[in-house]
């Protein structure tokens, strides 16, 4: 049945979009480690044009507790320097006239305990988008005219089963990341 078979490529497409949506999510998270996706929401101002930071500098991190950022043009260090600082992602940069070295202070455990919860939150906000998913697929199919009472179940089955296993790779995603956190 064509029409059930879109249905359940559709939830499943939204159940994947969902965690690729907390993984996202998860990568701002900083748990002490330096990251470059750290930077990502950082944007400054380039000749009268909001940009991202990593569109006119390279991001790297050359060891677990520093950021580097090292402008194209060097006349742009003051620039992203107050954007890194107004960002308020609590970093102190500092610039020695070729790049902006950002040290990433230790995380104490109140934070890494603050962060696990917002992790666990993130990963609840998947689930309820994965659940929604499988509610919008199952009203579809129940609305689906020419298909027997017989392969709408099975279809719904199927959609149980994407569910389970989309919640369980959410799971596995947020067991990841509050190890990550919780490791000093």
């Amino acid at each position: 049945m064509e029409e059930l078979d879109f249905i359940v490529e559709e939830a499943k497409d939204q159940m994947q979009k969902a965690l690729e949506h907390l993984e996202k999510e998860l990568t701002k998270l900083r748990a002490g480690k330096a990251s470059p996706a750290m930077l990502s929401t950082v944007r400054f101002d380039y000749y009268g044009n909001s940009t991202p930071l990593s569109q006119a500098a390279n991001i790297g991190t050359p060891d677990a507790r520093t950021i580097t950022v090292q402008p194209w043009e060097k006349n742009l260090i003051p620039e992203m320097e107050k954007a890194i600082i107004n960002a308020n992602l609590g970093f102190a940069p500092s610039n020695n006239g070729d790049m902006i070295i950002i040290s990433i202070p230790p995380v104490t455990e109140e934070r890494r305990k603050e962060l696990a919860k917002l992790a666990k939150a993130e990963a609840e906000n998947a689930k309820v988008s994965i659940r929604n998913a499988r509610k919008d697929a199952n009203n579809d199919i129940k609305k689906e005219e020419n298909a027997s009472d017989d392969l709408k179940k099975q279809y719904e089955d199927n959609i149980q089963t994407l569910t389970d296993k989309y919640v369980k790779s959410t799971d596995d995603i947020l067991a990841l990341k509050e190890k990550e956190i919780m490791t000093v």
